[in-house]
């Protein structure tokens, strides 16, 4: 299969993945229960290999062109310690998720 990508033709495995949507996270308030990253029904979560002040690994987004947006992730956490927003919606969300703590973890 060929996509017109720019007026050339692209195969279908040369192109670029590009993500949904991407997590918003808080991770001083994560407690490592792994809920966000077992329901993942994408599995592009992972737990980071740095611990947070409570002495606990946190999730992180190593596969971004996998996740969706679906906040998934964000229903299942006990702590609301992250939060999954689509692209499409991002820009609306973005300030009020950063006011209130969240690391876009895009950004850093």
């Amino acid at each position: 299969m060929v996509s017109w990508k720019g007026g050339f033709g692209v195969s279908a495995a040369e192109e670029i993945k590009r993500g949904k949507g991407t997590i918003f996270l808080r991770p001083e308030i994560c407690k490592g229960c792994s809920f966000c990253i077992d329901f993942c029904p994408t599995h592009c979560l992972e737990f980071s290999r740095d611990f947070n002040k409570k002495g606990y690994h946190y999730p992180v987004l190593p596969r971004p062109e996998d996740c969706t947006g679906c906040d998934l992730c964000g229903l299942y956490c006990p702590d609301f310690a992250i939060f999954g927003v689509r692209y499409k919606d991002l820009e609306k969300r973005r300030q009020a998720l950063l006011a209130a703590g969240f690391v876009d973890v895009q950004q850093g």
